[in-house]
This record gives structure tokens, sequence and C-alpha cells, in this order.
């Protein structure tokens, strides 16, 4: 049993895959290792994963609350279709600096987990100001590509950790962007992450379940 609590956060995005399928497989994996694997669905497909028994989280939730807010993403409405944390200000989905305030708020109220999305480590002691379970620094112009960052810059995690650390010690730091194999894994934790975000590499293989077990491995 892997039994570890790093989080693996499998970032579906809005990729052609079966949602239900890469959840099922996430689930699987969790289950037969104990590793703690989550899924973020595009917002109309959190029920149907959330069924698969996987740990379902959103992609966002809107900075608003009940009312007139049509093509918002309601947090209580996330939270009623099965997920239990949410990922805030995507670098595909920026939010100002308010606007992320409010987005945190909102999930507070529907008692989801929370990760703000940065694009380096003084983005990341800012967005632990605010005060998220957790910040996930992913440099940009490393998402979707074939090298994680923490091959290619293992800096960026390593100050980002400390940029966290210094704002307030109990938000956790995870790191995203290239993230595909169990060693890529592995390396995130040495530099100090506590969790990965990933999309492409599960999302767009052609055996999710087979690169889940070797993300695994790494844990």
């Amino acid at each position: 049993m892997t039994d570890s609590d790093t989080l693996i956060l499998v970032n579906l995005k809005a990729y052609p895959c079966d949602p239900v399928a890469v959840a099922e497989a996430c689930a699987s994996v969790a289950g037969d290792t104990g590793a703690r694997i989550a899924v973020a669905p595009q917002a109309a497909h959190l029920a149907a994963v959330a069924d698969t028994g996987v740990e379902t989280w959103a992609q966002h939730v809107s900075p608003v609350e009940h009312g007139s807010h049509t093509g918002s993403t309601l947090a209580e409405a996330v939270a009623d279709a099965g997920a239990t944390g949410t990922l805030i200000n995507h670098s595909e989905n920026r939010l100002k600096l308010a606007d992320i305030d409010a987005s945190l708020a909102a999930a507070e109220r529907a008692d989801l987990e929370t990760v703000v999305c940065a694009n380096n480590p003084a983005q990341s002691g800012a967005a632990a100001a605010l005060g998220p379970d957790a910040v996930a620094v992913e440099p940009p112009e490393l998402i979707g590509g074939d090298v994680s960052v923490a091959s290619a810059d293992p800096a960026i995690v390593e100050d980002s950790v400390a940029a966290v650390e210094a704002v307030d010690a109990d938000v956790d730091l995870f790191c995203g962007a290239g993230v595909s194999t169990g060693e890529d894994v592995a390396a995130a934790g040495e530099l100090g992450a506590t969790g990965v975000l990933l999309a492409s590499g599960v999302a767009k293989a052609d055996d999710p379940e087979a690169v889940l077990r070797d993300l695994v491995s790494g844990l």
C-alpha cells in the first residue's frame, strides 16, 4: 500500500476524454494503493464522476453567492453535485485578486477544499496570504509539455515552498505543469511539494490506469 497523503489531482480540463472512465481508473488505483487521487471534470460531469466514488473536485467556482449570476459556477451547486474541493485561478482561467478572495469565500461557504494556482514564487506567497488550503505553482510555459516543472526548473518549486511557508506554514504547496510520471511525482516531493496537478498526461492517455499506476509509484 502506498498510504500517502500526497494529492494527485487530475484536471480533465475540456479534453475529449470519457470523464467517468478516467474517474473509474482513478478510483481503482486509489483503492488498490491507498494513494490520494482526485479528478476535476467539467462542471456538467461532476455528479457522474462523483458517483464513481473517486474524490471529486471542481475546476473553478465563481466569486458569487446565490442570486442573479447566469453562467456562473456556484460553489454550493458544485458541492451538491458531489465535489469536495476546487481549483481557483488556474492559468487558463485567471481571476483578479479580489475575485480570488471571493471565490475562496464561496468555497468556504460550501465547505470545499481549495487550491489556488500561481505562476511563480512571488504569486505563490501572495496566494498563501489569502488563506487557501494549498497553493499550486504552475509555470504556464510548461503546462501541457513533456518536461515537468520539478525537472525543468526545480528552483521554482523550492522557492515557492519557501514563499508559502514564510506567509502561512499551514498552507500546502503543490506543483504542476508537465507532470506525467512517477519520477516527476517523486521529484516534486523531494522539493517539498505535498501534491501534484496534472492533466494531459492522464486525460489524453490511451491507458489512463497504467499512467496512474506509474504516477503513484513515485509516492
